[in-house]
């Protein structure tokens, strides 16, 4: 019996041995203590790197929680600030708005009254200068004519008209030639044609009425006859 039990005890630590295990009383394998050999790239300790370098968003105390909070809150004041800056330009741009508008609104109505005294006192200056010539008018008819006089009321009458004359001149009023002229139907009215050798044919012979321009416009054409070949 005492030879068996040693057999037995020979033979389990001899299978001991060659497995490797020394076991103990509670059958758990001890650990072989571990060794870090530096020169090998792939032998790094355990526990080396951070939450943080392993899992990019995870603080180092554990949550990734606040950073998330923090961007949230960054946002939220970005698009906050945004809004604000907003609705000051819109501010801006709606008083810019009513100031052009009342301004074009004073504008108009100027427009509006300067149209409205030009139309009305446009032709004040002609006015004035007529008003000369009315009153040398009335200077002439204030004299009873006789035969002692008639050379000076003749002569007060030639001034009258050239004053008249000069008084349309000043305003742009001007004469066009008309006798002895080429037809014009731009600028004179044909009222008859005459044989007549004093004029070449198409021209002028008689003048009723005198052209009349303001400025480049004809304001009254003129009333003439034309001349035509004698048959």
């Amino acid at each position: 019996m005492a030879d068996d039990k040693r057999n037995k005890d020979d033979i389990r630590r001899l299978s001991d041995d060659e497995t490797g295990k020394t076991g103990d009383s509670s059958g758990e394998i001890p650990r072989r203590p571990y060794t870090h050999n530096p020169d090998d790239p792939c032998d790094e300790p355990y526990g080396r790197y951070t939450d943080e370098e392993t899992q990019p968003g995870i603080d180092a105390d554990g949550g990734g929680t606040n950073r998330a909070d923090s961007i949230k809150s960054a946002t939220s004041g970005a698009a906050k600030d945004a809004s604000q800056d907003l609705a000051e330009q819109l501010a801006k741009v709606r008083s810019e708005f009513l100031y052009l508008y009342a301004d074009f609104e004073n504008y108009k109505k100027n427009a509006i009254k300067e149209r409205s005294d030009l139309r009305k006192y446009g032709s004040e200056r002609l006015v004035v200068d007529l008003l000369g010539v009315l009153d040398i008018f009335e200077t002439a008819l204030s004299l009873e004519p006789n035969a002692e006089n008639m050379n000076a009321f003749r002569k007060g009458i030639e001034m009258t008209a050239q004053e008249l004359k000069q008084t349309l001149h000043r305003n742009g009023v001007e004469e066009q030639p008309a006798l002895g002229a080429a037809f014009n139907p731009t600028m004179h009215e044909a009222l008859s044609s005459e044989e007549t050798a004093e004029h070449p044919p198409g021209h002028i012979s008689r003048v009723f009425k005198k052209p009349y321009k303001l400025h480049d416009r004809v304001v009254r054409p003129g009333q003439v006859v034309v001349a035509k070949p004698k048959s």
